[in-house]
């Protein structure tokens, strides 16, 4: 069962907008046994849209369409689709009566006769109810291929795809089962990854694949299998990965779902027993806080951070010694300790994390080369500081010492 996802509109290759809906609907699909041939992204073009439909229904058994049905002259989806399937646009009376409804309830002016055309649907499809906006969804047949055409605006399309798509695609389709399971490594590369595992992943079933998604000090080692039995599926993949964790057992730090990463992970531990997390962070700015706050129960463990990017906020507010940071540098192991050692203490927390460093591309306060990071651990046992020089690459350095701050603090939670 193969899918493409086609999305549409000028915003998205010239950059102006980042395409997350595709990212959603592949893995919505993955949920249910539907594989994505491919994503293919277009202009506001009728020559190009009739080009990527045919195109699409030759590929694949469902074609996925965003984008494109808003109420201006410029999105043309609705008219390509009618002009595809020799189909003429007539109005849904029960389209139009939500249109009005939302604009008597939320717009506080008369709903004009272009948005009255929301309501124009071809004649084929059949309406997928849009409970939060204008555009309805749509759902054309053609022999044993389906397009399903949604907005472009992700909380209504993803509403579409949970309460309409889905639940239709299941119902009209047998489809097999798609299970991942991912491992997360911290510390090693992926080729050294690669070398330790490779007897294994030459030895895989053919319905099992191996994938590695590196990113900056960790490599996530997917294992992907599609079956019809899908408990005898989970029980082939666990074989496998009881084969690989004996040969990484030194840098596995958990499982995780696609989107699961170890800001999240260790949120779990912490929360779980009870432990909580303070921050002092310099080269990083604030980043390293974002991990944590970007998931939802974050209050549970994070007490907070204090972003002392200046040499002066450490000694204002971190109430670091003028002197040390005279003597040490403020990139120094001194620092690193005293800024960690310091907030857990102001805000008496069981971890504190501190990050110091030179993210480039000049060297600021401070002589130590560019690249050159120091991040330090506090708990209730003392202070360790650890140096490291991540390079020359501005982003580069704050990404790498964002994920290698997360790696020591896991470490210390399995201590503790």
């Amino acid at each position: 069962m193969q899918a493409e996802i086609i999305t549409i509109g000028d915003e998205i290759l010239i950059g102006q907008i980042v395409d997350t809906n595709s990212a959603f609907i592949g893995k919505a699909l993955n949920s249910i046994g539907v594989s994505v041939y491919q994503i293919t992204s277009i202009q506001d073009d009728k020559a190009h849209l009739l080009k990527a439909f045919a195109e699409a229904e030759k590929n694949a058994d469902i074609i996925i369409i965003t984008g494109g049905l808003g109420p201006t002259k410029d999105d043309i989806t609705k008219h390509t689709l009618a002009e595809y399937f020799n189909d003429t646009l007539i109005q849904d009376d029960a389209v139009l009566k939500h249109v009005e409804q939302l604009f008597k309830k939320y717009i506080n002016q008369p709903i004009s006769d272009v948005n009255k055309k929301q309501a124009l649907v071809p004649s084929k499809a059949k309406v997928l109810t849009n409970r939060f906006g204008t555009a309805p969804g749509m759902w054309i047949e053609k022999g044993d291929k389906t397009f399903i055409s949604l907005p472009g605006v992700p909380y209504e399309m993803k509403s579409l795809i949970e309460l309409e798509v889905l639940p239709k695609l299941a119902e009209k389709y047998k489809r097999p089962f798609i299970i991942h399971k991912t491992l997360l490594t911290y510390g090693l590369g992926e080729s050294v990854v690669a070398e330790r595992i490779e007897a294994i992943e030459d030895g895989l079933p053919k319905h099992i694949k191996l994938a590695y998604l590196p990113a900056l000090g960790s490599v996530r080692l997917r294992l992907s299998g599609i079956g019809e039995d899908e408990a005898k599926l989970e029980q082939e993949i666990q074989i496998e990965i009881v084969k690989i964790l004996p040969l990484i057992q030194d840098i596995f730090v958990g499982y995780q779902d696609n989107t699961e990463g170890l800001e999240l992970i260790i949120s779990k531990q912490l929360t779980q027993k009870g432990q909580t997390l303070a921050l002092a962070e310099s080269c990083t700015g604030g980043k390293l806080a974002e991990q944590f706050t970007s998931h939802s129960g974050a209050s549970a463990f994070f007490k907070g951070a204090i972003v002392s990017y200046a040499t002066q906020t450490k000694i204002d507010v971190l109430e670091l010694p003028e002197d040390l940071i005279n003597r040490f540098s403020v990139v120094s192991s001194e620092v690193a300790k005293a800024m960690a050692t310091n907030v857990r203490k102001k805000m008496n927390s069981d971890f504190a994390i501190a990050t110091t460093g030179n993210a480039g591309p000049t060297k600021g306060d401070s002589d130590a080369e560019v690249g050159t990071v120091f991040i330090a651990i506090a708990t209730k046992n003392g202070v360790e500081a650890h140096e490291f020089t991540m390079g020359n690459h501005r982003e580069r350095v704050i990404n790498k010492t964002v994920n290698k701050a997360l790696e020591l603090l896991q470490k210390e939670i399995f201590k503790n």
